[in-house]
């Protein structure tokens, strides 16, 4: 074969440099590339053989073997694909097959700086070589037979060289790169393992990694090479042939973590577009966990990225799974995502198989649901924070705990409560903070919820937004609808006379007052708060501050229990002159108790509080 010398047919030379600039963060998606072609080469050949087009050798082993030498400073490709003739190298190689190349550099010229996604609009593939090299090699060797080897070579402009290769003698290709001095770090062969493992960890053919600078001794017994990637990933399966030890060990393997997860979506559509998947929860030790979720979308078992936005919704991606979908808009580099109405098509029904899965769970397995609802509440509720129609799916199997430790729907606590409190749901944020509140439900056979969830302040509002008159209360706000007792005969003019000894020595520090018989005696009052006023100033507070042109402050009602003895014993010294100190004390004690239950007293409350009490054990001594 005559050497053959000429130029890469591109119309602007600024090409290769451009090229370099683009991926300078992610340089080492040139490996993705090349092993991605190698994989696609034998793909094509394999075809052709199922086809009858060839007659392959029978079981034949293909692979792709990645060799690194330090030595050298270089980094081969080798694939026993179906190989390129001489034709074929100047057609696929010397004519990029840019769609308006020029345009494209007359657009980015002046943009170098500020764009990062230059190399997605383009099918640059093989030429992410060049983003590492100081000079590119290709030995090929056609599967047609009678196919002379071809060598390329050019070192990294749009010059190149080609002529017959005398290092190729099997069908396939070998690329060589010649790594410049600023990549020398894809040398290591550690590095380069796992490189390898981010981006083809089951690409479907073979890979292997040899270090050419180890010497192998004469007599030395050689281990059987093992290949760093599954050829047949799990999400390929029918779930009906995996079993749920697979599908743990897959999870473990994928996402590189020693627990268990809770249940898994596997993802097996075939129309209208090719998806398949896993889709895990992940057991939360703590909320804090949810950052780390992670959805790996491939296309054909070529890894894209992490947690891609426009397939995979944003609340989805709280969970740890794969996404594998042929069908996705993705051009040759496989890096840039185009738009397409088909995305939108993608990523609804993912939503929808999520959704199926809850529902399904819900109504064969409600058991197991009660017990994974705390792991996967906070994933469910934002998702409908995020999707509407995620929250139209699923609003029937949204669980709630209430303050007896049982799992029921929304739906169940109205219908049970519909006598006592109409559309009220009364709720706990902190079960410890609020039992004194939590007992008092119990004594009056009235239920709440527990909502203490970081997200549920904007997630009561959601509801209330979407289930229009349904209102809810925590369980300290205006309860005095259903604290009444109605076999309690009203005494307004004792009632009055109670309000005013409180009124006379607590100054301005609630805003109201009531007095009930509560069936309790032990607690002689407590504190409820508004729940309007209180939402008004977590808004404040989230808010930093700000006050929307009103002076916020929570509206407070105490309310004065006449069953407790304490407080029967302050009515009968009401007109006894010299007990007047001591009333002063046990009211704001008895004040301060009912703050402390509600929640902590500020500093200069918690000093009287406690010269108070000291004041007190001084009289107990003394009697």
């Amino acid at each position: 074969m005559e050497v053959t010398k000429g130029s890469i047919s591109i119309d602007t030379e600024n090409i290769f440099p451009i090229i370099k600039k683009w991926l300078y963060s992610d340089k080492d998606i040139f490996i993705r590339e090349l092993i991605s072609n190698g994989c696609d080469a034998v793909s094509k050949y394999k075809r052709l053989a199922s086809l009858g087009e060839i007659e392959a050798l029978q079981d034949e082993k293909y692979k792709i073997i990645v060799s690194v030498s330090k030595s050298n400073k270089t980094i081969k490709f080798s694939d026993n694909g179906i190989g390129m003739t001489a034709e074929e190298v100047d057609k696929y190689i010397n004519q990029v097959a840019f769609s308006g190349a020029e345009d494209f550099f007359n657009k980015y010229k002046d943009k170098m700086e500020e764009s990062n996604d230059i190399i997605g609009h383009f099918g640059l593939g093989f030429y992410s070589a060049f983003m590492v090299s100081s000079k590119v090699e290709i030995d090929t060797l056609s599967y047609i037979n009678g196919a002379k080897p071809v060598r390329w070579i050019s070192e990294g402009g749009t010059e190149f060289e080609i002529s017959e290769s005398d290092t190729r003698t099997e069908r396939g290709t070998t690329i060589t790169l010649s790594l410049a001095e600023d990549s020398e770090e894809f040398l290591d062969e550690y590095h380069l393992r796992s490189i390898i493992n981010k981006y083809c960890s089951f690409l479907p053919v073979e890979i292997y990694v040899e270090n050419e600078d180890v010497e192998v001794k004469e007599g030395e017994e050689q281990t059987e090479p093992t290949p760093l990637n599954d050829t047949n990933p799990l999400w390929l399966k029918s779930p009906k042939d995996c079993t749920d030890e697979e599908y743990k060990e897959f999870y473990r393997k994928a996402f590189n973590v020693f627990d268990e997860p809770l249940f898994w979506i596997h993802l097996n559509v075939d129309y209208p577009f090719n998806l398949k998947g896993i889709l895990y929860f992940p057991k939360l030790n703590n909320e804090f966990e949810l950052v780390e979720g992670k959805v790996k979308l491939y296309n054909n078992q070529v890894f894209v990225a992490d947690n891609i936005k426009e397939v995979i919704p944003e609340f989805l991606l709280l969970l740890k799974g794969v996404i594998d979908c042929p069908d996705l808009p993705l051009n040759v580099s496989r890096s840039f995502l185009q738009n397409d109405k088909d995305v939108s098509k993608i990523s609804k029904h993912i939503v929808k198989k999520v959704a199926d899965k809850l529902k399904s769970l819900f109504k064969n397995n409600r058991e197991e649901y009660n017990k994974f609802w705390d792991d996967i509440q906070i994933f469910i509720k934002f998702g409908c924070l995020k999707d509407e129609g995620f929250y139209e799916k699923i609003k029937d199997y949204i669980l709630y705990k209430d303050i007896n430790g049982n799992y029921i729907t929304l739906t169940d606590y109205l219908e049970s409560a519909k006598e006592k409190h109409e559309n009220k749901v009364f709720y706990v944020n902190n079960m410890d903070q609020q039992s004194q509140y939590v007992k008092l439900f119990k004594d009056y056979d009235l239920n709440a919820v527990v909502l203490d969830c970081t997200i549920d302040n904007n997630f009561i509002s959601f509801i209330e937004y979407k289930e229009m008159g349904t209102k809810f209360n925590r369980i300290d706000s205006d309860l005095s609808d259903v604290l009444k007792d109605k076999d309690d005969e009203d005494d307004k003019e004792n009632n009055e006379i109670i309000i005013n000894l409180f009124k006379d020595v607590i100054n301005d520090r609630v805003e109201k007052y009531s007095v009930e018989s509560l069936k309790s005696k032990d607690t002689p009052a407590m504190i409820l708060v508004s729940e309007e006023s209180r939402r008004m100033m977590e808004m404040q507070a989230r808010f930093s501050g700000m006050s929307f042109g009103m002076d916020l402050k929570e509206e407070k009602t105490l309310v004065i229990n006449k069953n407790n003895p304490l407080v029967k014993k302050l009515l009968s010294l009401k007109d006894n002159q010299d007990k007047k100190e001591d009333i002063n004390v046990i009211c704001n004690q008895i004040v301060d108790l009912a703050l402390l239950s509600n929640k902590e007293l500020n500093a200069e409350e918690l000093d009287l509080f406690i010269k108070r009490s000291n004041q007190l054990m001084n009289k107990v001594i003394s009697l």
